[in-house]
Order: structure tokens, then C-alpha cells, then sequence
């Protein structure tokens, strides 16, 4: 089954991204991986605190990946995949690609402020031709019934 891989993070065009990736997914019988990094704490040397702030991101990130996949699971048939990673976003992804071959498309969504797209979508695009796998970049302001249209 050809999965697509989505980021969750704390960004608005995450929900962009992940609304596109359980539409398709459930228009194609394909499935989702929902993919969430915790970024390196910078505070290895107060173990106790980075493993409460670990455990509460891991909470957080939980949470959040509950109410889309109730989402998904409703409006659009889709059972998602949780992955939590830590370290840096985009070696993560890259990592989580080459150890599952079925994802098949990785799904980012593009931020509508001046200062550009958002960090992910600016590296994983200069490096897209050599991606293994297609880079889909959805708009942070696109409209619901849009996303409905093209999928």
C-alpha cells in the first residue's frame, strides 16, 4: 500500500497538508504516516528537565495527532500512523523514507507569510531532484473545498 508521509508540526499549513494527504489517501486506497520531531534539547546537561520536556512533547504531539486522526478516520476512512522522531526535521524524514517503502509521497505544507514557506519546504525542495520519492507542497492558504476539488 503506497502511504504518504505528512509532518506534523506546530505550523497552520500543517492542517493544509494533512487534510490533502487523508484526502488522497483515501481517494487512492492508500494509507498516512504522520511523521512528528522533537528537536534536540539543548539541555543534556539537566537530564531530569530534557526528559520532562521529551515526555511533554510527547503529549503534546499525541494530542494533536489524536484529533486529526479522528479526522481522518470519520470524514475520510483513514487509519494514520504516528512516527515521533527526535533530531533534526529533515534527516528524520529522510531517515523515516528509507526505512519504509510504502511511503510513496512526502506531503508539506507551504506557509503564507513574507519570510518564505517555512524552513522544510525551502530544504527538502533545493534537494528535490534527488529525492526518492515525490515532494507534494500544498498552500497554507488554500482553501478546504480547493483541497476537496483536486484530490
Amino acid at each position: 500500500m503506497r502511504k504518504f508521509l505528512v509532518v506534523l508540526d506546530q505550523t497552520r499549513e500543517c492542517l493544509n497538508a494533512m487534510r490533502y494527504a487523508a484526502m488522497r489517501a483515501a481517494h487512492t486506497g492508500g494509507g498516512v504516516t504522520i511523521l512528528s520531531v522533537i528537536p534536540p534539547d539543548d539541555y543534556q546537561h539537566w537530564i531530569g528537565v530534557a526528559e520532562i520536556m521529551r515526555a511533554e512533547a510527547r503529549e503534546t504531539i499525541t494530542a494533536h495527532f489524536e484529533v486529526f486522526a479522528k479526522w481522518m478516520r470519520d470524514k475520510q476512512g483513514v487509519n494514520p500512523d504516528l512516527v515521533i522522531r527526535e533530531g533534526d526535521p529533515v534527516t528524520e524524514i529522510m531517515g523515516l523514507v528509507r526505512e519504509d517503502p510504502e511511503i510513496g509521497v512526502l506531503v508539506l505544507g507551504a506557509g503564507t507569510e513574507k519570510s518564505g514557506p517555512g524552513p522544510l519546504v525551502t530544504q527538502l525542495s533545493r534537494s528535490s531532484g534527488s529525492l526518492p520519492i515525490p515532494l507534494t507542497i500544498v498552500p497554507g492558504d488554500m482553501s478546504k473545498e480547493r483541497l476537496e476539488s483536486i484530490t
